[in-house]
C-alpha cells in the first residue's frame, strides 16, 4: 500500500460545522463507512449550535479551550482534553474569549460499548491439562556484574 499523507490546518481549513455554526473552520481529514476524522478550529466566540448526532463522537482539544455541552450539562475544556458526544445525545462547542482547535472523531454506526468485555481482550480461563510444565518454555537473562566504575552512562542507571 502506498503511503498516504493527508494534508490540514493553516491555509487547508474551510467554513465548517452544522448549520448555524459561527467562527469555525475545518477539514476533514478522513471518512469513509467507519467514521470520520476532522480538524475543528474555533475563533474567539466561535461556536456549533446545539444538535445531536446519530454516531459516538469523540471531541479532542488539542489547542486553547472553550465550552461543551452534553445532554444539557456544560463544562470548561482545554488542550489535552477529550469530550464523549454519545449517539442521538443533543451536544454543542463554544468559545468566549479564547480559541480552540480539536479533532473529531466520529465512529459510524450503533454505539459498541455492550461488548467492551471482548474488544478490552477478556482471557479465558485454560482447561485442566491445556498448559503444564512441558509447554512453558526455559530460560534467564544473562547476568550482568555492576562494576560502578566502568558505567556507560549510554546504557541508562548502573545496576
Amino acid at each position: 500500500m502506498p503511503l498516504e499523507v493527508r494534508r490540514f490546518g493553516v491555509g487547508w481549513r474551510r467554513p465548517q460545522g452544522p448549520p448555524g455554526s459561527v467562527g469555525l473552520e475545518g477539514q476533514v481529514i478522513h471518512s469513509d463507512g467507519r467514521g470520520l476524522i476532522s480538524e475543528l478550529t474555533f475563533g474567539r466566540g466561535g461556536r456549533i449550535e446545539p444538535h445531536d448526532n446519530p454516531n459516538t463522537t469523540w471531541f479532542v482539544v488539542i489547542e486553547g479551550g472553550g465550552w461543551v455541552e452534553v445532554g444539557g450539562e456544560r463544562s470548561r475544556v482545554a488542550a489535552g482534553e477529550a469530550v464523549l458526544w454519545p449517539a442521538g445525545i443533543t451536544h454543542a462547542a463554544w468559545t468566549d474569549v479564547s480559541e480552540m482547535r480539536a479533532f473529531v472523531v466520529e465512529f459510524a454506526g450503533k454505539d459498541d460499548s455492550h461488548i467492551r468485555g471482548i474488544l478490552e481482550g477478556a482471557a479465558r480461563a485454560l482447561e485442566p491439562g491445556e498448559a503444564d510444565e512441558s509447554t512453558r518454555a526455559d530460560g534467564a537473562l544473562a547476568p550482568r556484574p555492576a562494576d560502578p566504575d566502568r558505567h556507560d552512562r549510554s546504557e541508562g542507571e548502573p545496576i
